[in-house]
């Protein structure tokens, strides 16, 4: 009896051995490319993240409006809008008159006209030219083309926020697009444990409850892969609003989610330093405050300007009175005058009750003010440096070990199906193993989206998405 139970102890030890040995030859899952589209989704024309941000800074409605206006901020740049140019003006008039006239001299009979025409003219040509304002003309227009610089520096910001926003959602529907092969796989394991269980069942190997448990969990993946394809529809969304393309275009993306590990934060922290474009607007932002103020300085000055004009005044009237010593007798008169004038002009400002010294006490504070702000956006700028660059080293490490995880839950997974057929594992380790693997697998999409985000605040922020994409 002894040496039967310790025969049949050892047929079982050799059964679990050559099952553990089967399983473990077997060959490990390789990971399926970011980019292969997964089964359930229907074709659609590729799309790399290249097309995308070549067609996002053509069409992206916030650039558009952006560069609209850094193309009026340009167009305010000239000499005329600053005041060094003369002003000439022109003015025309013409009248026409239809006179009735009754005249009556001493005790003679009045002499009366009715209907007497009369028409006059008058034009000008007018000249101002300011030639001093106490260099306040110099000083607005070193302010116009701060301004222009200014706008440029919203646009650029405007640009890099955009190419920032374009590259997440991209990246987006590759991940949402890789959760789908990954219950996609997990859909095969199902079908493969259905297959099994049904082949038990028909041999008489198991319980036909087995079977309903592993038919209900396939499609419990099937109700998680419907809503997912949700999200992979919602995520392309996003990316063609950004595009500014109709919601519906359907596209494959083509680019991996590939994640730069050597970023530097030495070198990201000098170059936000010389190229963020919200630390540029802030140094702008001072240097227009100060222009203000010595804008209201320099109207302390006398203004002095030149004036010249040309006239011309024509009168005709067809019914007057010509008066002499034979009596008056009715007669026309016509009266031209013509020719130029000039002159000098000066202002001085007396005294305007304080204004000027409150308005230049206000500009002071003003500046004042924008230097503070000019400190808080560095401040700020260094404060999202240090968390944005702690993010991409902690979701670097994560990445790391959620890759090596994943080969772990796919071998298991390998181990446990194989089992499962030797009938050495329960229904529920080999749905656990599954989830296990599901979990993994969307672990490692997430982490590595979130690891490519982090990489890509970073280059926003040290303003080298432009130059690097």
């Amino acid at each position: 009896m002894f040496s039967a139970t310790r025969f049949c102890f050892f047929l079982t030890s050799c059964f679990l051995l050559s099952g553990v040995a089967v399983a473990q030859q077997l060959p490990k899952p390789e990971a399926k490319p970011q980019t292969e589209k997964p089964a359930t989704v229907v074709p659609a024309p590729p799309l790399s993240l290249e097309e995308a941000l070549r067609m996002g800074l053509q069409s992206n409605y916030g650039i558009l409006l952006a560069r609209r206006d850094e193309e009026i901020a340009s167009n305010n740049v000239t000499r005329g809008n600053a005041g060094q140019l003369p002003v000439i003006s022109g003015n025309a008039l013409r009248t026409f008159n239809v006179n009735n006239s009754r005249q009556q001299l001493n005790n003679n009979d009045p002499r009366v006209v009715r209907g007497g025409k009369a028409n006059a003219l008058a034009a000008t040509a007018n000249l101002n030219w300011t030639i001093f304002d106490g260099l306040g003309m110099f000083i607005a227009l070193d302010r116009l083309r701060t301004l222009e610089q200014f706008q440029r520096e919203v646009t650029r910001t405007t640009v890099e926020q955009t190419i920032a926003d374009i590259t997440d959602a991209y990246y987006a529907v590759v991940r949402e697009s890789g959760k789908i092969k990954s219950l996609e796989e997990a859909l095969n394991i199902g079908q493969a444990r259905i297959d099994l269980t049904q082949a038990q069942v028909d041999v008489g190997l198991t319980a036909k409850v087995n079977l309903l448990t592993a038919q209900v969990d396939f499609n419990a993946d099937r109700s998680l892969l419907i809503q997912q394809q949700e999200l992979l529809a919602t995520a392309k969304i996003n990316l063609n609003n950004l595009l500014s393309r109709a919601p519906n275009v359907d596209f494959q993306p083509t680019d991996s989610i590939v994640v730069a590990r050597g970023l530097n934060h030495d070198a990201i922290a000098q170059a936000v330093r010389q190229r963020n474009p919200r630390l540029q607007q802030a140094q702008l932002n001072t240097s227009v405050a100060t222009y203000d103020r010595r804008l209201i300085r320099a109207s302390r000055y006398p203004t002095l300007s030149l004036t010249g004009s040309y006239g011309l005044t024509r009168n005709i009237n067809n019914a007057i009175f010509i008066n002499t010593q034979q009596g008056s007798f009715l007669g026309s008169n016509v009266s031209r005058v013509y020719g130029p004038g000039y002159g000098v002009q000066a202002s001085i400002p007396i005294f305007d009750g304080f204004n000027r010294t409150r308005l230049e006490q206000n500009a002071r504070v003003t500046e004042l003010q924008t230097k503070l702000q000019l400190d808080q956006t560095q401040l700020q700028l260094d404060a999202e440096l240090e968390q944005a660059y702690v993010r991409y080293q902690n979701r670097l490490q994560l990445l790391q070990l959620e890759e090596d995880n994943i080969k772990l839950a796919r071998q298991n997974v390998a181990i446990a199906l194989e089992r499962y057929r030797l009938g050495l594992l329960t229904p529920l380790d080999l749905r656990v193993a599954q989830n296990t693997q599901l979990a993994a697998e969307v672990r490692l999409l997430d982490i590595r989206y979130d690891a490519k985000q982090a990489e890509t605040a970073l280059r926003r922020l040290s303003s080298g998405l432009v130059q690097g994409e």
